[in-house]
């Protein structure tokens, strides 16, 4: 079995790029399934905030399914990385 990448660096891709962690766990549909929806609640949440709602709270939607799409590609690296350890 190859080697997976570091959970840490996968924690890193996934913060710089949304979709990106996901990738890297060999995951991409997952990825862009993520990528999706942090687009679509972005927009979405910028329509319907009032206009004197600060620039966090136009896209919380967006920013929350980033955060979600982050501890989620953290948590597959993770246990790829644990089982081939484990494994050798």
């Amino acid at each position: 079995m190859k080697k997976p990448l570091n959970p840490w660096v996968i924690l890193a891709l996934a913060v710089v790029l949304p979709g990106v962690g996901h990738v890297a766990c060999r995951q991409p549909v997952r990825g862009l399934v993520f990528l999706f929806f942090i687009i679509l609640l972005g927009a979405f949440t910028v329509k319907t905030a009032s206009p004197e709602v600060s620039l966090v709270g136009k896209y919380a939607g967006g920013l929350f399914v980033w955060a979600m799409s982050i501890l989620d590609a953290y948590r597959i690296g993770r246990i790829r990385y644990e089982v081939w350890r484990h494994q050798a």
